[in-house]
């Protein structure tokens, strides 16, 4: 089997962040595309779809990552800038139409690119026992 760079796979909400997440106050931007040659930033456009790219900080709410840094990028493919619907300062989302793109980072270690088609409020998750 054959996979070319920059591959997307579909993955569950509940895979990537099992124990939830949390929308980073004033945490959605649009995302950017540096030229290189040129040395100028234009608005990034996503190559499947055409739309605008917007990135969204969240906070990873895994206890597992204790000590560790929590808050992740997850991009957004959408025509206008997407708008929570819940204005409170972290609060539940979730993200739907995921996907994520592996590669190798400039550290040499493998990491993913997170997308979304968009995302909603959600309730808080539950601490398992």
């Amino acid at each position: 089997m054959a996979l070319k760079g920059g591959t997307r796979f579909s993955v569950r909400f509940e895979d990537v962040f099992p124990a939830g997440c949390m929308l980073v106050p004033d945490s959605i931007v649009e995302a950017q595309d540096y030229n290189e040659a040129t040395r100028t930033r234009t608005p990034a456009v996503d190559k499947l779809t055409g739309q605008r790219v917007w990135s969204v900080r969240v906070s990873d709410m895994d206890p597992d990552l204790a000590g560790r840094a929590r808050e992740v990028v997850v991009k957004i493919s959408a025509p206008v800038q997407p708008v929570p619907e819940s204005s409170a300062p972290f609060a539940p989302v979730e993200f739907e139409g995921m996907t994520v793109t592996p590669y190798v980072g400039q550290t040499g270690r493998l990491t993913y690119s997170i997308r979304a088609t968009g995302f909603r409020s959600s309730a808080p998750a539950r601490a398992s026992k």
